[in-house]
C-alpha cells in the first residue's frame, strides 16, 4: 500500500541484514522499495514476503561493481515506477585482517565493493535526480569510519572515504539530500566473510551487544522522512553498550 509521501526507493545488498531490514521497513512505512542484491533467489524470497505483508517491493540483480548493472538496476526501477526518489547505497563487505597477513584480494574486494560500488550507485542515480530536481542518495558508512581499530585498516579506509564522498556530494548538492549512516556493532551477515579463523571469532564474541538491522532501517526511515528543506547529513548509531 503506497500514500500521498510514498518514495520508490532503491536498496542495494537487501538480501539480508540491514539492507534487508530496511526495505521492509521502509516498505510497511508506505514505500515503494525495489531490492537489488546478487543472491536473486534471496531478495525474490524478501520481496514476496513484503509483498505478502501489504507493501510494494520488486527485485532486480545486481552487483555493485559492475557500472553497467548498477545503470540496468536503476533503469529498470525507473521503467517500473517512473522516477527514483532514494538510493541507498548498502551494498558492502567486511574482511577484516591484520595488514601483515596481506590479504591483498581482500583489500581490494572491500575497495570494489565498499567504495567503488557506492560510487557506481551515485553515478546511476545522480542524472536521474538531478532531472528530477529532487532525489535522496543514504550511504551506509560505519563508525569504523570515524575511527580506525587492529584488523580494520583497510575497512576503516573504505568507510572513511564513503564519509568524505557523502560530504562532497552534499556540499555540491542543491536538490539531492545526502545522508551518511554510521552504523556500530549490528546483526547481520559481515562477520561471515572474514577469512582468519582467530579475528572471526574475536568479533563474533563482540556481537553479544550488537543491535538489530531493523534499528539502521528505523534511523534511515526517518532521515527520508524528513520535509524536503532538511537534510539530516549524519547519523551515528551504536550499542548503547559500545565503547
Amino acid at each position: 500500500m503506497t500514500t500521498p509521501t510514498s518514495k520508490v526507493v532503491l536498496i542495494t545488498g537487501a538480501s539480508s541484514g540491514i539492507g534487508e531490514a530496511t526495505a521492509r521497513r521502509l516498505a510497511s512505512s508506505g514505500h515503494r522499495v525495489v531490492l537489488g542484491a546478487r543472491r536473486t533467489g534471496l531478495i525474490a524470497t524478501v520481496a514476496e514476503s513484503i509483498r505478502t505483508s501489504g507493501g510494494t517491493a520488486d527485485h532486480h540483480e545486481l552487483d555493485v561493481t559492475s557500472l553497467e548493472s548498477m545503470r540496468s538496476f536503476v533503469a529498470a526501477a525507473r521503467e517500473r515506477h517512473g522516477r527514483v526518489d532514494v538510493l541507498v547505497n548498502n551494498a558492502g563487505v567486511m574482511p577484516l585482517s591484520t595488514m601483515d597477513a596481506l590479504k591483498i584480494d581482500e583489500w581490494n574486494r572491500m575497495i570494489d565493493v565498499n567504495i567503488r560500488g557506492v560510487l557506481h550507485g551515485i553515478a546511476a542515480v545522480l542524472p536521474v535526480m538531478r532531472d528530477q530536481g529532487a532525489g535522496h542518495i543514504v550511504n551506509i558508512a560505519s563508525v569504523s569510519g570515524l575511527r580506525v581499530d587492529p584488523t580494520a585498516a583497510v575497512y576503516s579506509a573504505t568507510k572513511f572515504a564513503v564519509r568524505a564522498i557523502s560530504e562532497g556530494l552534499r556540499q555540491e548538492s542543491r536538490e539531492v539530500r545526502v545522508t551518511v549512516v554510521c552504523p556500530g556493532l549490528t546483526h547481520s551477515e559481515l562477520t561471515d566473510g572474514i577469512s582468519d579463523p582467530g579475528v572471526r571469532e574475536a568479533v563474533r564474541g563482540s556481537m553479544g551487544i550488537a543491535i538489530p538491522a531493523a534499528a539502521i532501517g528505523q534511523a534511515i526511515d526517518y532521515a527520508i522522512g524528513q520535509p524536503p528543506e532538511v537534510d539530516v547529513n549524519e547519523l551515528v548509531i551504536r550499542p548503547t553498550a559500545q565503547g
